[in-house]
């Protein structure tokens, strides 16, 4: 699957170029150049997938250039209990009958931002190592984004964080 500039002023670029490219050419954002049509079966066959499982399905539609089997082994080593407290990654919880709530603090900084960001990392690691480059992130926070960032790139190869917090007045 190809992207496209949301100003329309650069060619289609594959799914690992938006990746580590960040904005268009021309200052635009990439969107996919078309969504994909799920069939009603196959939603019904992902409703009983564990979060790892979902999650491959879903991005493999959009990051058409990464081999399959890599992307599974990616998303398989993001979304893992160790990192998320539970296999559930995003667990539902009943507060009372009829009455439920999604998890999305079960992260490694507690943040609803490590769901994407763990995810994030290891793909930058992985489009980094195959292009053969190196990333420098400048940040700047006042919150849990910042730390949700950082620790998702913690230890991963070709990359350096740089974050920029305020001084308490």
């Amino acid at each position: 699957m190809e992207n496209v500039s949301t100003r329309g002023g650069c060619a289609p670029v594959p799914f690992s170029d938006t990746l580590l490219g960040g904005l268009a050419p021309d200052g635009g954002l990439f969107l996919p150049e078309s969504y994909p049509r799920v069939a009603p079966e196959t939603l019904d066959r992902w409703r009983g997938l564990a979060y790892p499982d979902l999650a491959f399905e879903i991005i493999r539609l959009f990051a058409t250039d990464i081999p399959e089997a890599d992307l599974k082994a990616i998303v398989a080593r993001t979304y893992t209990a160790e990192v998320f407290g539970s296999a559930d990654i995003t667990p539902v919880r009943e507060l009372e009958p009829g009455l439920h709530i999604l998890g999305l603090s079960s992260g490694p900084t507690l943040a609803f931002k490590d769901i994407a960001l763990q995810l994030l990392g290891n793909l930058f690691q992985y489009a980094l190592a195959r292009a053969g480059e190196r990333l420098n992130i400048l940040g700047a926070t006042s919150g849990d984004t910042g730390s949700a960032a950082e620790y998702a790139m913690r230890g991963k190869q070709g990359i350096r964080v740089f974050m920029l917090s305020p001084t308490a007045a």
